[in-house]
């Protein structure tokens, strides 16, 4: 769910392959079944705790990168706000400046 989530595709791409990877990283055997019983039970845990750790850190990567581009959106749409206000202040003065002459 949470690759899912990710909204480049190409970061999606790459942490379905880093997840799939641990299918090459543990031994198989012809029939693509885990010879895991043939790895010491210490290898396994690192072997898999490697893997986790390389799962998560680019994930949290992904995750720190998606915070800085939403940030970065936030700011532009900040400023497109300000600036279209400001402009619409300078418009109604405008135009209350024209009143002001035909009147005057």
């Amino acid at each position: 769910k949470t690759v899912a989530s990710l909204h480049m595709e190409s970061w999606r791409t790459e942490m379905i392959a880093r997840i799939n990877r641990i299918n090459g990283v543990l031994p198989t055997n012809s029939a693509n079944s885990l010879w895991l019983s043939d790895i010491p039970a210490d290898d396994k845990s690192e072997v898999i705790q490697q893997w986790m750790d390389s799962v998560m850190r680019k994930l949290y990567h992904f995750k720190a990168e998606h915070y800085r581009y939403v940030k970065e959106a936030i700011t532009l749409l900040e400023l497109a706000l300000w600036k279209a206000r400001l402009e619409e202040t300078e418009e109604n003065d405008d135009e209350g400046r024209t009143e002001e002459t035909k009147t005057g």
